[in-house]
C-alpha cells in the first residue's frame, strides 16, 4: 500500500515540532517516538505501512534538535568524554534539556493534536522517553512498546568498546553528504542485526535522505548529552499501568540485553521478547515481528 503522509507542525514547550499522521481517521491513534539523531523518516515505511494496515492512526515527529523541528539550545556547555564518566558514577549534570522535557514534548503534542490516549511506540532513545511518559503520565498511555531501550541506569552494562569509540567520532567530524552517509555505514555495520542483514543501498539511500533533510550534528550533541545528565528513571517504572512489552536484540551491541529485560522486571506484568539476531538497528527484515508486538501489546489495552 501507498502511505499518505498529512504533515504539521505544532508549537509544543514553545518549540515547533514537525509531525506527520497516516491512517484511517477513527483509527487508534499510536505514537511513534524516535531515538537518538534519528528523524521520523528513519521510522521504516514497511513498520508504518503494518501498522495502518491493522487499523492504526499512526503519528511519528521528529524529536527537538532533531529532523524540522526547533533546536533547544540553552548554552549550556558539553564535555563528552568527561559527562559520560560523570553519568556513569551518578554523578548530576547540568544539560540544555533531559529526557523528561522530551517526554513532556511528546505529551504536548497530543494536547495540540487534541488526543487524550494514545498507544505509545519507542525505539532506543525513543523507548526511555515512551517509558518516562508512562511513568509520569499514565491517564495519557493506553499501552507501551519499547524497543531495544533501557532504564538509563548507570551501573548496566556499557555498550562494546568499538560501538563506544565509533559514537565517539575521534578525528575529523563529517561534513559532506558522502562523508556522512560513510560513517553513518559505518555505524551500523557495527550495531546492526546479525540474523537480520539490511542492503547497502537501502541505508545509502536512507542516510542520503536523512542528510538531505535536516543535518543537524550539535543537536545529536545535545540529545545524548541528555541522555546523560537524566540518569535512571527506575523509580518511574512501578507507576505504569498500560500493558507493556519490551523488545530487545540478543545481539545488540550498544544497548545490552540486560537494558531491556531491566524494564521488563521494574515494569508490572511487562511481557519480554528477546530476539535472536537482533541488533541496534531499524532492518527491514525485523519489521513484521514489530508490527505483530506492538498490535498484540496495544490489543491487551
Amino acid at each position: 500500500m501507498k502511505l499518505c503522509w498529512s504533515a504539521g507542525s505544532a508549537c509544543v514547550n514553545g518549540l515547533h515540532l514537525s509531525y506527520e499522521i497516516c491512517g484511517p481517521e477513527q483509527g487508534e491513534p499510536l505514537l511513534l517516538v524516535m531515538g537518538l539523531g534519528g528523524q521520523l523518516i528513519h521510522w521504516p515505511d514497511a513498520l508504518c505501512e503494518a501498522l495502518v494496515e491493522r487499523g492504526f492512526r499512526v503519528i511519528r515527529f521528529d524529536n527537538r534538535d532533531a529532523g524540522l523541528s526547533a533546536e533547544s539550545d540553552r548554552g549550556r556547555p558539553i564535555h563528552l568524554p568527561r559527562d559520560w564518566l560523570r553519568a556513569r558514577w551518578g554523578l548530576p549534570l547540568s544539560a540544555n534539556y533531559a529526557l523528561h522535557d522530551m517526554a513532556e514534548d511528546a505529551v504536548g503534542l497530543l494536547d495540540a493534536l487534541g488526543i487524550g490516549r494514545v498507544h505509545l511506540a519507542g525505539a532506543s532513545m525513543g523507548g526511555m522517553i515512551a517509558q518516562i511518559v508512562a511513568g509520569r503520565f499514565p491517564r495519557r498511555v493506553r499501552s507501551l512498546t519499547s524497543i531495544m531501550s533501557s532504564t538509563n541506569h548507570p551501573r548496566l552494562p556499557a555498550a562494546r568498546l568499538d560501538v563506544l569509540w565509533q559514537m565517539a567520532g575521534i578525528g575529523p567530524r563529517p561534513r559532506t553528504r558522502e562523508q556522512v552517509i560513510r560513517r553513518s555505514l559505518a555505524m551500523l555495520r557495527r550495531v546492526g542485526s546479525p540474523g537480520f542483514p539490511t542492503p547497502v543501498d537501502y541505508r545509502r539511500q536512507l542516510a542520503g535522505r536523512a542528510y538531505d533533510r535536516a543535518f543537524r550534528p550539535r543537536g545529536v550533541l545535545r540529545q545524548t548529552h541528555a541522555i546523560l545528565a537524566t540518569g535512571s528513571f527506575e523509580e518511574l517504572l512501578p507507576a505504569i499501568t498500560a500493558p507493556t512489552q519490551i523488545v530487545h536484540g540478543l545481539a545488540d551491541p550498544l544497548l545490552r540485553p540486560a537494558c531491556g529485560q531491566r524494564s521488563a522486571q521494574l515494569i508490572r506484568h511487562a511481557k519480554l521478547e528477546l530476539i535472536p539476531g537482533m541488533g541496534h538497528d531499524l532492518a527491514p527484515g525485523l519489521m513484521p515481528r514489530w508490527a505483530e508486538l506492538i498490535a498484540a501489546n496495544a490489543a491487551r489495552a
